[in-house]
């Protein structure tokens, strides 16, 4: 289970490695993605808090990246935040995410992207609910919600 003091860390130093990579141009991006994913997705825009398809979806299943279908998170760590966003306690996997400091629009956070394809899914927090106290602020654009998986497929994603 990931701890604020697993996201500093992967923030400051080091960011789990990936099962696999995506790499493509930003025109092969644009050409594959809706204009709302790619704004998201590529030019780390945010959606507008609880007008987006997940804020108050709670229906079973895994989300993925919309950009790359890396496996995120599991329905089952989602909870409702009251921020506006979908909002998740824990990823499916340790190497399901990477960790960046983000010191835009005068804030200091961690932005979460996609370790596959480096896409922006959102930012995390830590004041999510216990026993973990994360909260992973995420854009309904940035992923898309599939059949619940086994835990073994979770791992091997």
């Amino acid at each position: 289970m990931m701890r604020w003091s697993d996201v500093i860390k992967y923030a400051k130093y080091s960011n789990p490695e990936p099962a696999r990579r995506v790499e493509k141009t930003e025109e092969e991006w644009q050409q594959q993605l809706t204009p709302a994913q790619y704004q998201i997705l590529r030019l780390k825009g945010t959606e507008s808090p609880y007008r987006n398809a997940y804020c108050r979806s709670y229906e079973p299943g895994v989300y993925a990246c919309a950009a790359c279908g890396n496996l995120l998170f599991n329905s089952t760590e989602k909870y409702h935040a009251i921020s506006g966003w979908p909002s998740f306690t824990q990823p499916i996997a340790k190497s399901a995410l990477q960790y960046l400091f983000d010191d835009s629009h005068q804030m200091q956070r961690i932005e979460v992207q996609c370790n596959v394809c480096d896409g922006h899914l959102g930012h995390v927090f830590p004041d999510g609910p216990p026993p973990h106290g994360l909260r992973y602020c995420i854009n309904s654009e940035s992923m898309v919600r599939l059949k619940a998986v086994s835990e073994k497929e979770a791992e091997n994603a």
